[in-house]
């Protein structure tokens, strides 16, 4: 049996609300993967939908933390990084990979800072080119499209787009760095809603799944988490793009047949064995491959 991977998660703790690491432990845990958190912050609720919520700061809990698993040696397979919440913390994850990002340790960065056009209102407008910095270092990728426009400092152009659009937005933002870009929240018409891959060979990958009207919260951090699950057992970035578009979208689709709250965030957990089965059948011909 193969060693079981071990992920370092930095994302912040929204207590209410499925998003962040509330996601991203229990998918990547399905995956079967060993995760380790570094929370940046802790929120009584995520911020969207609900207000009022508690805010904690947890920047200055990073740097020791980093030193305490230097003292033991602890290693990580993959890092992970998503909500960012100033340029203290972008700062230290530099640090973080200097200190822990061996030649194998896969970096991945979900640029979490906008969406529908629109940089979140707690940044800064020069915060994208420091997340951009990030961006330069890791292996992996995941903006959405209004991400995507920030870190290249272009304008934002709303869907539908076409395959063009798609692709000189991948390939420039591959050129920031980073080996394999996945863009989300792409729309090449009015009835579907999925994401493209551009893997480090310089193909390109689409997976679509059906649109269901509403605003889903946590559906970028489920996204990223299935689809980084999947890429750390191995598949290649094409396999684990479709596992994770047709995740989110069972997700977002029993939550509005079941007509819940969408504040509370999507319905994952349903399909935990879905997701599980998905990576099993895909696991299976690469070892008929390698054992043939």
């Amino acid at each position: 049996m193969k060693k079981q991977k071990r992920l370092l998660a930095v994302h912040d703790i929204s207590a209410v609300g499925k998003c962040s690491l509330t996601v991203a432990l229990p998918i990547l845990s399905a995956a079967g993967i060993e995760v380790s958190v570094l929370p940046t912050a802790v929120l009584s609720t995520h911020t969207g939908g609900f207000t009022g919520y508690t805010f904690h700061d947890l920047t200055a809990q990073i740097r020791p933390m980093m030193a305490h698993w230097a003292s033991l040696g602890i290693e990580f397979d993959a890092i992970y990084t998503g909500y960012l919440g100033s340029f203290d913390q972008l700062r230290l994850m530099h640090e973080l990979f200097d200190g822990f990002a061996r030649p194998q340790t896969l970096l991945a960065v979900d640029p979490v800072m906008a969406d529908n056009g629109a940089l979140y209102a707690c940044f800064s407008p020069d915060f994208p080119a420091g997340m951009a910095d990030l961006c330069a270092r890791a292996q992996l990728i995941t903006p959405n499209m209004t991400e995507a426009a920030l870190l290249l400092g272009r304008p934002y152009r709303p869907g539908p787009c076409t395959k063009e659009h798609v692709e000189d937005t991948l390939r420039a933002l591959a050129a920031l760095g980073p080996h394999s870009v996945v863009l989300t929240g792409i729309h090449l018409d009015a009835r579907t809603m999925g994401a493209a891959a551009l893997d480090s060979q310089g193909c390109v990958r689409y997976a679509f799944s059906p649109q269901v009207d509403g605003v889903f919260y946590g559906t970028g951090d489920v996204f990223a988490s299935a689809l980084l699950g999947g890429v750390l057992r191995g598949l290649p970035l094409g396999d684990a793009l479709d596992i994770a578009v047709d995740f989110v979208y069972q997700g977002v689709r029993v939550t509005k047949q079941a007509g819940t709250d969408l504040r509370y965030g999507i319905n994952f957990e349903s399909n935990l064995p879905g997701y599980i089965r998905a990576l099993q059948q895909s696991d299976a011909p690469a070892q008929e491959e390698t054992h043939g």
